[in-house]
């Protein structure tokens, strides 16, 4: 059966997309078959990371100008990519309906993947938390900063009282290494804790790295490089982890699950 991955941040800025390219490639690389769907609507930039120019885009097949398989682009490794453009305004703020029909979508897939990776927009938005509590894994990238933590808490709060999400993978992204992931991710939880009943795991870290910067420069993803750089094997590390995670349990709408009919919302 297929299995999703949402990947969220509290805030831009943070390498949340380059996260989702490289577990989705990682994934791939792991014998994976993997869509990775960026479901930032209107502002998409995962198809820049990955050096892909598509043609057309999700909202294309939710409007019914075309086919859902012509809007699925051929990505490296195999692994196919859904756009949600970018610079269309009217995908900004998506109504409920619409974001159902988008999850229902991924129904219709062909070939059906093994994981779908959603990489969805940041902050803690309508569109953010239904793209979030679609998933059977919830991954959430932070940085050690007080803003990130903030920000990221807020949209940890979001998910599980408006949608009944527990359980989150994090990510600690530009570290120096595992001992300042571990500390990050500690203080991240303490002040989790305190507050929410939800169930955080550190699913591992991305160091920071003029190899990671020069691959985004360069449009080609840091784990289509060896895979001993230090930089992959902390990514088949995390990706690993995050496979390996307990799925969510969320009541509503979920990907590749049939739901009932929503006309008229």
């Amino acid at each position: 059966m297929a299995s999703s991955i949402a990947v969220a941040s509290g805030k831009g800025g943070v390498g949340k997309t380059n996260i989702a390219v490289n577990l989705s490639l990682t994934l791939s690389r792991m014998g994976k078959k993997v869509t990775l769907l960026d479901a930032d609507f209107g502002m998409a930039n995962a198809h820049i990371l990955l050096g892909v120019n598509p043609q057309n885009y999700i909202s294309d097949a939710i409007s019914g100008k075309v086919p859902l398989a012509d809007t699925v682009c051929s990505g490296p490794l195999g692994m196919n990519f859904l756009s949600g453009g970018s610079g269309l305004l009217d995908m900004l703020n998506l109504d409920k309906k619409t974001r159902y029909e988008t999850i229902r979508l991924m129904d219709n897939l062909e070939p059906k993947p093994d994981v779908l990776v959603a990489d969805v927009p940041a902050g803690a938005s309508d569109n953010s938390i239904a793209f979030v509590a679609a998933a059977d894994r919830v991954v959430v990238v932070l940085v050690g900063e007080p803003t990130s933590f903030l920000d990221a808490y807020s949209l940890i709060k979001a998910a599980n009282l408006e949608a009944g999400v527990e359980r989150f993978s994090i990510v600690v992204n530009m570290v120096t290494g595992k001992g300042q992931a571990q500390a990050h991710f500690a203080k991240f939880q303490n002040i989790v804790y305190r507050f929410l009943d939800v169930k955080l795991e550190l699913a591992g870290y991305l160091p920071l790295s003029n190899r990671i910067r020069k691959s985004i420069v360069e449009r080609r993803p840091i784990s289509l490089g060896d895979k001993n750089l230090p930089e992959n094997l902390a990514l088949q590390s995390l990706s690993k982890a995050v496979m390996d995670a307990t799925p969510n349990q969320a009541n509503g709408i979920r990907y590749f699950n049939k739901m009932p009919s929503m006309a008229g919302a």
